[in-house]
């Protein structure tokens, strides 16, 4: 079975998105991460962007609203799946 590519663009749930994404890591498909706007700097963010870290998964942060859209639009068009929290 190929792998599949999916992406988790985390949006308002964002600590919730980087637990997600590093369950999927475990189906052995190809993850990535687009983060719209800050991430808490909480405990539980840290943690999860160090397991996604440990299994190379790529987390874009985009810090810039006016390039929201278009870096999703672009990330989507390259996916398979896409999960938005």
């Amino acid at each position: 079975m190929l792998a599949k590519k999916i992406l988790v663009i985390a949006q308002r749930k964002k600590t919730e998105a980087l637990r997600m994404a590093t369950g999927l890591t475990l189906l052995d498909d190809v993850v990535t991460v687009l983060v719209c706007g800050t991430l808490d700097d909480s405990e539980d963010a840290s943690e999860q962007l160090e397991a996604l870290a440990f299994s190379d998964v790529p987390v874009t942060q985009l810090d810039n609203p006016g390039n929201f859209y278009r870096a999703m639009a672009q990330a989507i068009s390259q996916a398979d799946m896409v999960y938005i929290l």
